[in-house]
Formats: structure tokens, sequence, C-alpha cells
């Protein structure tokens, strides 16, 4: 049995382990220091229109 037909024959289990990992990731991204974020600037533009 190939990991396919598992997770097919198994619709419930597969769906905790889905469940699983993004709660991990929620978990993952919340804990992130603020310091690993990149630092960005917000565009800005300057128009001028003179007639």
């Amino acid at each position: 049995m190939n990991i396919s037909h598992f997770f097919i024959d198994r619709p419930i289990f597969a769906a905790v382990i889905s469940i699983l990992i993004t709660l991990i990731g929620a978990v993952a991204y919340f804990s992130l220091p603020v310091a690993q974020y990149p630092d960005i600037a917000p565009p800005s533009i300057s128009v001028t229109a003179s007639y």
C-alpha cells in the first residue's frame, strides 16, 4: 500500500494531520521574533503636476 492509498482510505486521519501541520505552522509564525523580519520601507509615490 503506498502513501496515497493510506490517506485515501483514512480521510479523518489525513484531516487531523493537516490540522496539526497548520497549527504547528501558526505557533511557529507567532513565536518568530520581530528581529527576524526584514526591514521593509513602504513604497512612496511623488506626483507633481503643473499647468
